[in-house]
């Protein structure tokens, strides 16, 4: 059950971008995942009003859901036809605008301005650009990652979490040698020694 024959496998933003342009998106759940409807009173908890990180959030409907909620939601993306497509499949008047401290990076948020999805990769991100988090919802980010990138990604997502916040993650559990990922197998004694 280790994840040798994974360790090596990457998987390029161009290819991410091209799995939204060829419409191979397997992972996008249109009614939203079970998951986090069981598991939001452990996000919220008792707590309104917070600001939710939705890391490489794809066009997933719970950002809509929780903003609904009166959360403010932040998403980072790299596909930017995901991002449009969010916006249009709910109807959302949305402007785009340049992140100044990132190259090439877009900024697209819904007009009433409690939705805000950062199009960029998500190592350019940083708590100076994008605040800190209340709540983290992890559904297919750390098991999308490039295994040789996960301690990287939990630094930067420990360091965009205030103190008391929130971190719900979906992983996924199979025999890594018959499927070469993504998602990636993240074994549970690895989860424990990234985030610490």
């Amino acid at each position: 059950s280790d994840a040798g024959s994974q360790k090596e496998r990457v998987v390029t933003e161009e290819e991410w971008i091209q799995k939204w342009e060829m419409g191979n998106i397997g992972f996008h759940k249109e009614q939203g995942h079970p998951l986090l409807q069981k598991y939001l009173d452990v996000l919220l908890n008792g707590r309104s009003g917070l600001r939710i990180f939705f890391p490489l959030c794809g066009k997933a409907v719970e950002m809509k859901w929780l903003a609904d909620m009166g959360h403010s939601v932040v998403g980072v993306e790299v596909s930017e036809q995901a991002v449009k497509e969010f916006f249009s499949e709910h109807s959302l008047p949305y402007c785009e605008e340049p992140v100044p401290e990132i190259s090439g990076a877009k900024m697209f948020q819904s007009t009433s301005g409690n939705i805000s999805l950062y199009c960029c990769s998500i190592y350019d991100l940083s708590s100076s650009i994008v605040g800190k988090f209340d709540g983290v919802w992890d559904r297919g980010a750390l098991v999308a990652v490039n295994p040789r990138d996960r301690q990287r990604y939990v630094s930067l997502m420990i360091s965009l979490m205030e103190k008391n916040s929130s971190y719900l993650l979906v992983t996924v559990s199979y025999d890594p040698n018959k499927h070469k990922g993504p998602p990636f197998y993240v074994p549970e004694s690895e989860i424990k020694s990234l985030f610490g």
